[in-house]
């Protein structure tokens, strides 16, 4: 009997470690009754006899009498241990025997849970998932601000040559970003904001994603170095590289990758320029550099509100690393957006009315990216963010109402000839 405390005190200590359910230890409890008394069986308890009332006196009361239920024997939930017809007691199993069986039984399970499953691939849902991992609502984004770069451009309208660039710009983009969702799985699983991806949740497989990937981007730049130009290509193969070699990688290296992601956002307006002109113009750099510096207080206020998750899944950002610097270069990019506003007409790329009408809402970004370094909170970077959304398109808008047409410069290059 003194054995019996610590045979129990192994039992739970091996039950807490293997994670034993209850389902398994009522199976063993039944198991080791079977052994011992060869049934299962509850009694009823007999009342207490109490004192008969005294108008019951004349009366002979009735004996109780004692029922007892057998409970059939129910099929094991786990594979059952080696029964023996007929047992000793010197041959039963003892409390270390069942510990030991459950153990095995445990690892077994555990065994089969860590093993490879098929993966089934539901064709209805496909679609959303390819636009999960292709990223769409960024690769819609890209896509306008090369549409606008298209659009600026001092040349007849080609609408053949628009669409081209257009669809081998969204296939990169693709591409791009299929690519990098397969190589932060282990990472997006730690954060709020990217454990719902569907390599994470398992979705799609990696190769299928990886085909997938590859599937958009040999297309996307045949498309733009054999339909439009082989410059284009060649930016959009460098897109490429760029996004999933370097900016990746970087991400859990150093904040370099800020800068570095900033400038595949600004290749593809200069893609745009480049597809309808065949040329790096002055022009195309100064898109570039409108959608260089609109990324800073746009990704700055947006990491600010994620602090939590990036440290969480180990990327070094300057929001985690270096709060004054995000701060701080996210106001000075809002500034500069007044400055190269200002240098569109010096470039002959719009009018002076472009510098005047979109003074406000340059003025407005760079008020918000103020709040934002001086208050330092997620209201002010909240607002700084959603301000951003809206102030991209906006300029864009602008900027070609007050572009300067195509024959005008036909018309100033005439007397030189």
């Amino acid at each position: 009997m003194q054995q019996v405390p610590c045979k129990f005190a192994c039992f739970l200590r091996v039950t807490k470690e293997k994670r034993v359910t209850f389902q398994q230890l009522h199976f063993f409890k039944r198991m080791y009754v079977i052994e011992h008394n060869k049934a299962l069986c509850q009694r009823a308890k007999l009342k207490p006899e109490s004192t008969t009332p005294p108008y019951f006196e004349g009366q002979h009361s009735v004996p109780e009498k004692t029922v007892s239920h057998s409970v059939r024997s129910v099929s094991p939930l786990l594979p059952p241990l080696s029964e023996k017809p007929t047992v000793n007691e010197s041959e039963a199993p003892t409390p270390m025997a069942i510990l030991n069986n459950t153990e095995k039984t445990v690892e077994s399970m555990s065994q089969e849970e860590k093993q490879w499953k098929e993966m089934k691939l539901q064709l209805d849902t496909l679609p959303g998932v390819l636009a999960r991992l292709s990223k769409i609502k960024l690769t819609a984004l890209v896509v306008s601000t090369a549409s606008a770069g298209f659009a600026m451009a001092p040349v007849p309208f080609d609408l053949t040559c628009f669409l081209l660039a257009s669809l081998g710009t969204g296939l990169s983009s693709c591409a791009a970003n299929a690519i990098n969702q397969f190589f932060e799985v282990p990472f997006d699983s730690n954060m709020n904001r990217t454990k719902n991806r569907p390599l994470v949740r398992g979705q799609i497989s990696p190769l299928l994603a990886v085909s997938f990937a590859i599937s958009c981007a040999v297309p996307g730049i045949a498309l733009l170095t054999l339909g439009v130009n082989p410059l284009t290509g060649a930016l959009g193969a460098l897109n490429i590289a760029l996004y999933t070699c370097c900016y990746t990688p970087l991400k859990r290296i150093s904040i370099v990758n800020t800068w570095v992601g900033a400038v595949v956002g600004a290749i593809p307006p200069v893609m745009g320029w480049t597809a309808a002109t065949g040329s790096l113009d002055a022009g195309a750099l100064l898109l570039g550099g409108i959608l260089y510096s609109w990324q800073f207080p746009h990704f700055n206020a947006l990491s600010w509100g994620l602090r939590e998750d990036y440290s969480r899944g180990g990327y070094c950002m300057m929001s985690v690393t270096h709060p004054a610097m995000c701060r701080r270069v996210a106001l000075r990019h809002c500034l500069a957006l007044i400055g190269l506003s200002s240098l569109a007409p010096i470039f002959d790329v719009t009018t002076w009315t472009f510098p005047i009408i979109s003074l406000p809402i340059n003025l407005y970004i760079s008020y918000l990216g103020f709040r934002f370094y001086r208050d330092a909170d997620r209201s002010s970077s909240r607002k700084l963010f959603f301000c951003s959304l809206w102030h991209l398109p906006l300029l864009l808008l602008l900027m070609l109402t007050c572009k300067k047409s195509w024959y005008e410069k036909e018309d100033k290059k005439e007397p030189i000839h």
